[in-house]
């Protein structure tokens, strides 16, 4: 029982700790730079107001259109060829925003070989563009909805699927054609799940640093990096991020408000969905249609940065194995801390007070909402004051000023990403033990085994492929974090996020596209995973 009440007083440590940075970030909050603000108002603010809500709503506009759509064709009909598909439609979930950003700026730049090669076809003089511009917001939208809109996809299947052929029977007899029964029931009522990835994608966008950094965007995530380092405002940086956090948390009861009414969507009816079978040219114009996303947000740019990363005697390999080593190293590290952490908060949450570590757990998981640079920002003011406090204690005591011992450390960093990606292990621990009767800790108990025991011997070794799925999401996860890493990294450490970043932002796109390529190899991983889950679910 004493141990028992050591792990309960642990876990509400590390709740506390992990928690203080979005309490730091909303408590700037209470001491405006007013000097400062209205700075900003005159100049930058209403172009982040504006460009952050256009981003989000944009993206999740495209998300929606093409998810939705690719998403009602693969419920509802069947073709040869349809499992290809459905894999190469989820491919984009491995490709970071910022790495496709860095892929068609260099395609379809003025000087670019593709740009050339089509001057040169039509007979077009060397100076005229033929490619538009995509460095702006409208390019920026473009880039997140086709690396974004899975999360779109995923959800309406799944709410397609569940739609019983009798309603579009039902509508066949009313006199209601194909175009109408998708637009005026099927899509009504899978749209709890539509608006719920919408808001997914919206988080995401808002999210965003490289993309936008890259495209010379406006947005509260660049202006957070700019106050703070081009201004040296910390402080008026964490109040931008609170800003950024209130966007955030409305989209979150945005998504929330969707999902209120999915039971009364939901079917409960025994009637079963049944896909169409195509045959012939319908096979084509469908499998063309839904190879259209992955084809431009997979296949072309991944394509490209092969051919930079290998056909270009000119690519610069020098260093690659030690940004590898230290990104492989830092992504290890923190997946075993934050899944441990993960296992701790699921376990008590079913062995102790059930509701109340819920609710610790649901405070937790906002940490996943939050952007990466806000994630920074509250982590560097509690490092921080961690740092003056342990300067002033050594001053007083042992005559010595040691400077900065958290800040700048790969302890911080992983802390960061423990606050940032805690909730992806979660959903995959908690998934875990929601498989597990509870007659099963109570006959254990009942035999007088330890909770200790019951943990090792029984819940354990069946939470083997939950636990696994969670190491493996929350690696790759911390192996594209961009702005964090960029922000909290200590000196002379870069990962393969950091220098494909900063290689693109020197334009120097060839010797950008190794780590690139890296990380989009790495990404495949957890794409690999998802779809081996969604083939067993269907068994």
């Amino acid at each position: 029982m004493n141990g028992f009440f050591w792990v309960k007083t642990s876990a509400l440590f590390f709740a506390c700790l992990l928690v203080l940075p979005l309490v730091s970030v909303v408590s700037s909050l209470f001491s405006p730079d007013l000097a400062t603000w209205q700075h900003l108002i005159d100049t930058v603010l209403a172009d982040y107001v504006v460009n952050s809500i256009g981003l989000a709503f944009g993206s999740a506009s495209g998300a929606i259109f093409i998810g939705s759509g690719a998403g009602y064709i693969m419920a509802n009909y069947r073709f040869k060829g349809k499992v290809v598909v459905q894999i190469c439609l989820l491919l984009p979930l491995a490709m970071p925003a910022y790495i496709i950003a860095y892929t068609y700026t260099g395609l379809m730049d003025f000087g670019s070989p593709f740009q050339q090669f089509i001057q040169a076809t039509f007979g077009l003089a060397k100076n005229t563009r033929v490619l538009p511009d995509i460095r702006n917001l409208a390019g920026a939208i473009v880039m997140l909805s086709l690396v974004l809109y899975p999360y779109v996809y995923l959800l309406s299947y799944a709410a397609f699927k569940s739609q019983p052929t009798s309603l579009k029977q039902v509508s066949t007899l009313a006199g209601r054609s194909k175009y109408s029964h998708f637009f005026l029931i099927a899509v009504p009522i899978a749209r709890p799940a539509i608006l719920t990835g919408g808001a997914l994608v919206m988080m995401e966008a808002l999210a965003d640093y490289g993309t936008v950094a890259y495209f010379g965007v406006n947005t509260f995530s660049t202006g957070i990096y700019r106050t703070w380092f081009g201004m040296g405002n910390r402080e008026v940086a964490a109040q931008l991020a609170s800003a950024l956090c209130l966007f955030v948390f409305l989209v979150l009861f945005l998504e929330k408000h969707a999902r209120k009414d999915a039971r009364r969507y939901q079917n409960n009816t025994k009637s079963k969905h049944t896909a169409k079978q195509l045959t012939g040219k319908a096979v084509v114009l469908v499998t063309a249609v839904c190879m259209l996303p992955p084809l431009f947000g997979f296949f072309i740019p991944t394509s490209q940065l092969f051919i930079w990363a290998f056909f270009n005697s000119n690519a610069d390999t020098t260093g690659f194995a030690s940004l590898l080593g230290n990104t492989l190293y830092v992504s290890l590290v923190a997946a075993i801390i934050i899944v441990a952490l993960a296992m701790l908060f699921s376990t008590l949450a079913r062995y102790a007070n059930k509701s109340f570590y819920n609710r610790i757990i649901q405070v937790l998981s906002l940490g996943y909402a939050l952007p990466g640079l806000v994630v920074a920002v509250g982590v560097i003011s509690v490092s921080g004051w961690l740092d003056r406090q342990i300067n002033i204690f050594s001053m007083a005591w042992l005559d010595t000023r040691p400077g900065l011992v958290i800040s700048g450390s790969i302890t911080i960093l992983v802390f960061a990403y423990a606050v940032r990606y805690l909730s992806v292990a979660l959903q995959n621990t908690e998934t875990g033990y929601a498989r597990m009767p509870r007659q099963m800790d109570t006959a254990a108990l009942s035999l007088h085994h330890k909770r200790s025991a019951l943990f090792t011997r029984i819940h354990l070794p069946l939470m083997q492929s939950s636990v696994l799925s969670a190491l493996l999401l929350v690696f790759v996860d911390v192996l594209k974090e961009l702005p964090a890493t960029l922000v909290l990294r200590p000196f002379n450490f870069n990962t393969l996020a950091v220098k494909a970043h900063e290689l693109a932002s020197d334009e120097r796109l060839i010797d950008a596209a190794l780590p690139a390529i890296a990380i989009v190899g790495i990404g495949l991983l957890p794409v690999c995973l998802l779809i081996y889950q969604l083939e067993r679910s269907k068994t």
